[in-house]
């Protein structure tokens, strides 16, 4: 497994070293001679149901030592959660481990988890039973291997059968008949408090290896959490520390020599984004859609939102029906007789002096005619533009108009302007789908002009999207299926957004697709692996996190609305039904999509393994062309899904071509892991880094960090081959994240984070051949300098990016290409073109 260097190094020399007598052996462990072999007691408990399974070894004079953590409960949702309940740990006939727990009272689940060595678990797996309430688990190894696990409920005692490998479950039919010593723990006092756990005795230099690994990674953490240098001082302080002394001053001069004999080949689409529906990055944000709610379909994604949310004059039950909807996917509409409506639009309708289009669904319901007037007013209810549509027939019709603001208009146009829908006569009609849209959007494609040309400003090479967690969603009832977001928009799908809001699907899976198309961008949908996100809520059984997934049965089909993916974006209108849906829709050309995403972030469990590689084995086998990139969980290593992700990535490198990393970290981390790449296997799977950013209150360290990160990315650009940023983008007063890349407001208000200039200056200055340099500082001030030459063979030219995230002046002599001298100011970043 791909590992940073500098830890394990550490870790070896921490077991190598004699341990007595350091600060890491003040309470040396209790050894005892046992066939020739030392052998050391531990204890595995846990102190508290919220911080997770933890290790103590007995010292000579029989106090017990806590190591540190082994391992938390990654059970359901954040916050109600994430709970380790009476764990009990058992070691296999093999030498490996076992671990259960109950997780709370109310889900029909409780949680294993399985070690080789107590330091590395594999990710954890919830086993469904039929009752809930499971109060205490514990498990025993039957003679061939496999294990005999005994549940305590509410209601009595039960019985599970587990295979060897802890990784099928069959729950018996009948209650078990079990004495209650099976659930008999060992008890011991820790820091003076008496605990429930398993007693075991290691091999001493097991224990070694235990606490050498929480060693440096205390060690190590400590390091990540070194802040940024930003003033003199602060730099003078790190040096003594550092044993390197700086002559005083401003500047700091250093060699820069540029190998150009030493290159190598890199990704040529280095630099993505990541686009996801988040923090209302579409619906008010890059979709150009003025009003909110105009399908009435809002239904309780926040409290009080409901069908008339935004809206006023429908105050009404009556206003509301679902009888003969426009659709079954929006059979909400609204009835109106005499008094007008108003749509208040994302709490006002910013707009300027220029055209804006006007559509809706309607029918008449009482006649055969009425004309409604469709108007822009203000706070006053003064008109400011306005358009007569009029209405005909009982069935539902699509009614189109325009709504021009002139500069008759006198008054600046402001967020307090509302959209007003006026009948004539009190007959009744039903009104559904209304829809406001500037004229001038992006390329003509209905995004927000503004917004989707700073994006386009960094020159991202390819898009990812449409998420993110809002992709796996919020259990198996909300998971993403990219059919429901295409066709006309009166058909697809709204559904509730993880990030507790509403999708209107406006902007769909066409709509991405052509956005990639004007951007010149490569389209990287990426699509739920078979499971929701790990940290769903309960469904009605109780049941939590990737709920069990998809049902096998229905899987089949799952895995063909992945190939017809596929066949919508690139296949054949004449003889394809998916692509003739897409010629329908105005793109008869295909979109030549190259690169589908399997999963995001997922806990890499049982459930997911299954269906994860049954979609990619599918994908892989149906379509070789396309290049299939799959996930390695949430963090980095040494993560549980890391390291099982990666494990089955290179196990089935011949349906895996790629993987998606995550990780958002302090800047301290980035400037700690410069080598994070250096070893990586060049004949594994590709990496893409999906989402990344630095975390923290200062946005220039934050920035400056990411630079650093992206030049040692660059010079690992053979096995990196494409990193996106996230998130993308933030609405004012709607964060669900922080921090973002872009803020913006409902008028032209637009704030581009000094994380967004480091990602233009790498997004416009790229290349695909990397060339080697070497910087002649000493380690302890290199670390804060990133440089990274690069050539672009389309063009010819070659580029120096520079990130200096000192407090002084970087004077830097160029030597072997360019030979000049630049100015690097402090604590900002510069590209030279050499």
């Amino acid at each position: 497994m791909m590992k940073p260097k500098h830890l394990l190094s550490w870790i070896a020399l921490l077991t190598a070293m004699d341990m007595s007598g350091s600060p890491m052996d003040q309470d040396e462990p209790a050894y005892k001679i046992v066939n020739q072999d030392s052998i050391c007691q531990i204890f595995v408990y846990s102190p508290a149901a919220n911080q997770g399974l933890h290790l103590a070894y007995l010292t000579d004079d029989d106090r017990w030592i806590d190591v540190g953590q082994l391992c938390t409960s990654d059970f359901g949702p954040w916050g109600s959660e994430k709970k380790m309940y009476r764990p009990f740990v058992t070691k296999a006939n093999d030498g490996t481990w076992r671990a259960l727990w109950s997780v709370n009272n109310s889900s029909p689940q409780f949680a294993v988890a399985y070690s080789e060595d107590l330091v590395t678990w594999r990710p954890q797996d919830y086993p469904i039973v039929k009752e809930k309430g499971i109060k205490d688990v514990v498990a025993y190894q039957m003679d061939d291997d496999s294990f005999n696990i005994y549940l305590q409920t509410a209601e009595g005692k039960r019985y599970v059968h587990a295979d060897k490998d802890f990784r099928t479950f069959l729950e018996d039919s009948i209650e078990a008949v079990a004495d209650n010593i099976l659930w008999q723990r060992d008890t011991v006092t820790i820091n003076g408090k008496v605990l429930e756990g398993n007693a075991f005795n290691i091999p001493a230099i097991h224990l070694d290896y235990i606490r050498a690994w929480h060693k440096a990674l205390a060690d190590d953490n400590k390091e990540n959490g070194r802040p940024l240098p930003h003033t003199e001082a602060e730099l003078q302080a790190y040096l003594k520390e550092k044993h390197v002394k700086l002559a005083a001053g401003n500047e700091i001069t250093a060699q820069l020599q540029i190998q150009t004999h030493k290159s190598h080949r890199i990704s040529d689409k280095l630099i993505g984004i990541f686009f996801e529906d988040i923090s209302r990055a579409a619906d008010g944000g890059l979709c150009a859609e003025l009003l909110q709610n105009g399908d009435f379909e809002y239904h309780g994604e926040r409290k009080g939102w409901k069908a008339t949310t935004a809206w006023q004059g429908l105050e009404t039950v009556s206003a509301i029906s679902v009888e003969n909807g426009v659709s079954k996917n929006n059979p909400h509409y609204a009835i109106l007789t005499d008094n007008p409506i108003y749509n208040i639009g994302w709490e006002g309708i910013h707009i300027k002096h220029a055209t804006y289009d006007v559509s809706l669904f309607a029918r008449c319901m009482d006649g055969k005619k009425k004309q409604l007037t469709i108007a822009l007013v203000d706070a006053e209810n003064n008109i400011v533009a306005k358009t007569k549509v009029k209405i005909q027939g009982d069935q539902w019709n699509e009614y189109k108009s325009q709504l021009v603001v002139s500069d008759k208009y006198k008054d600046e146009p402001g967020k307090a302007i509302r959209f007003a829908v006026i009948p004539k006569g009190k007959e009744r009609m039903a009104v559904d789908m209304l829809s406001l849209m500037p004229r001038d959007t992006y390329k003509g494609h209905g995004l927000r002009k503004d917004l989707a040309e700073v994006i386009a400003d960094l020159h991202p090479r390819f898009v990812r999207f449409p998420g993110g967690c809002m992709l796996h969603g919020q259990g198996l009832e909300n998971i993403y299926h990219w059919k429901e977001s295409v066709g006309p928009q009166k058909d697809r799908k709204p559904a509730f957004n993880i990030w507790n809001y509403h999708q209107t699907r406006k902007l769909g899976f066409f709509e991405y697709f052509q956005w990639c198309e004007d951007m010149g961008a490569e389209p990287l949908p990426v699509l739920a692996a078979g499971v929701p996100c790990q940290n769903s809520q309960p469904n009605a059984k109780g049941i939590c996190g990737q709920q069990g997934g998809i049902p096998m049965a229905d899987m089949p089909q799952y895995v063909q609305d992945v190939l017809d993916l596929v066949e919508w974006a690139n296949g054949d209108p004449a003889t394809s039904e998916w692509a003739k849906m897409r010629a329908e829709a105005g793109h008869p050309a295909p979109f030549n999509l190259k690169m589908v995403g399997i999963g995001n972030e997922d806990l890499i469990s049982t459930d997911f393994e299954q269906r994860y590689l049954m979609i990619c084995k599918a994908l892989k086998e149906k379509h070789p062309e396309i290049e299939v990139i799959g996930t390695v969980g949430p963090f980095h290593y040494p993560s549980s899904d890391y390291i099982e992700g990666w494990k089955i990535a290179k196990e089935h490198r011949q349906w895996i071509d790629a993987v998606d990393e995550h990780y958002y970290e302090q800047p301290g981390w980035f400037i700690n892991h410069q080598d994070y790449y250096d070893n990586y296997d060049r004949k594994a799977p590709k990496v893409y880094l999906g989402e990344y950013a630095a975390n923290g209150n200062n946005e220039l360290d934050r920035a400056l960090a990411e630079g650093i990160h992206l030049c040692n990315i660059e010079r690992n650009g053979d096995v990196v081959e494409m990193t996106s940023y996230a998130p993308l983008l933030c609405k004012d007063g709607y964060h669900n994240w922080n921090p973002d890349m872009i803020y913006f407001d409902n008028s032209e208000n637009i704030r581009l984070t000094e994380s967004y200039k480091i990602q233009k200056m790498f997004g416009q200055h790229a290349g695909d051949t990397y060339i080697a340099s070497e910087l002649d500082l000493p380690a302890a001030l290199k670390r804060y300098v990133g440089t990274s030459v690069v050539k672009d063979s389309k063009t010819g030219k070659t580029w120096l990016k520079v990130v200096n995230a000192l407090p002084r002046v970087l004077k830097l002599n160029l030597n072997g290409l360019g030979n000049k001298t630049v100015e690097i100011q402090p604590r900002s970043s510069q590209v030279i073109e050499l």
